[in-house]
């Protein structure tokens, strides 16, 4: 299609002939999903839909303003520190955590005003620990008491 449309001759008909001419040639024969639905058809129009394809495909997140990206980043990690491992390593992630919050707080954000508040602690450790109680150790047998014989006793015989 690198040739001008000639003058006197409608563009209509123009494209038309070169459609024409082009599947004389062959070459919209075997093109990828031919002879099947457009994906997404039924769906309602949405002008970005190629960009949220190609996102989902590359397995990327849409990018998120500064202040709702934060609020996202807390409930990932709140949902990251309780199902940690270990306490230590729950207790590791909310105070980093609120380490960037308290960097945010001093920055001036993108976005919606949203006020992100620091994590508590204590609250997300006690989630930790219903979702990971400690098992006892099985109670072993206490030995018997002896009873001592009295220093008289012992003594006399």
């Amino acid at each position: 299609m690198t040739e001008r449309k000639p003058l006197g001759v409608s563009f209509e008909t123009w494209i038309d002939r070169q459609i024409r001419e082009a599947t004389e040639r062959g070459e919209f024969d075997d093109l990828p999903g031919a002879g099947k639905p457009i994906p997404g058809g039924d769906k309602p129009d949405d002008e970005m839909w190629w960009i949220k394809r190609k996102m989902r495909e590359e397995n990327l997140s849409f990018p998120l303003p500064g202040t709702l990206a934060l609020r996202k980043d807390a409930e990932d990690s709140r949902a990251a520190a309780v199902g940690a491992r270990t306490e230590a390593e729950a207790r590791k992630i909310i105070e980093e955590l609120n380490g960037r919050i308290r960097d945010a707080h001093g920055r001036t954000l993108s976005g919606p005003p949203v006020f992100q508040p620091t994590l508590d602690v204590e609250e997300v450790l006690t989630e930790w620990r219903e979702r990971h109680p400690v098992e006892d150790p099985p109670a072993s047998p206490e030995p018997p008491l002896r009873r001592r014989r009295s220093f008289f006793r012992r003594r006399t015989g």
